[in-house]
C-alpha cells in the first residue's frame, strides 16, 4: 500500500515539489468541510489502498487549515485553486490537474495506472 503524505508546512511543499524532479507527485486539495471534497477523498484513499507498486508519490493539503500551503502550490504551479483538486507534478510542473466530481477511482487508474499494474508514468 502507498502512503499519503500530509503537507503542512511551506517547508513540507518545497521539499515535494523538489522530489518531483526524480519521481511524479499527485497532491490532492481536500476541503474538510465540503461533501463532494469527501467523496473525492474516499475515492483517492481507496486508490491508493489498492496500490502495491506506485509510480508516484502522493500528498495530501487540506486547504482550509494549511491555506499558505494551498496558496503556494496553486501560485508555483500556476494552476486555479479548485477543492477537491488533483494536481500531477513532474519535475517542478503541473501536468494535469482535475477537480471535483472527475477524481474517482476508474479516473486515478487511468491516469497512473491500475492498482495491480506497474505502471510508468
Amino acid at each position: 500500500m502507498a502512503d499519503i503524505r500530509r503537507l503542512t508546512t511551506l517547508e513540507e511543499w518545497e521539499d515535494a515539489l523538489a522530489r518531483s524532479s526524480s519521481r511524479p507527485l499527485l497532491v490532492f486539495k481536500h476541503s474538510t468541510q465540503c461533501s463532494v471534497s469527501a467523496g473525492a477523498h474516499e475515492e483517492l484513499t481507496h486508490y491508493v489502498s489498492d496500490v502495491r507498486e506506485p509510480a508516484v508519490d502522493f500528498a495530501i493539503v487540506r486547504v482550509i487549515e494549511e491555506r499558505p500551503v494551498s496558496n503556494a502550490i496553486a501560485e508555483t504551479l500556476g494552476v486555479t485553486h479548485k477543492s477537491p483538486q488533483a494536481i500531477l507534478v513532474k519535475d517542478g510542473k503541473a501536468v494535469w490537474d482535475e477537480s471535483h466530481w472527475r477524481i474517482t477511482y476508474s479516473f486515478l487508474s487511468e491516469k497512473l495506472g491500475a492498482p495491480g499494474a506497474a505502471s510508468e508514468i
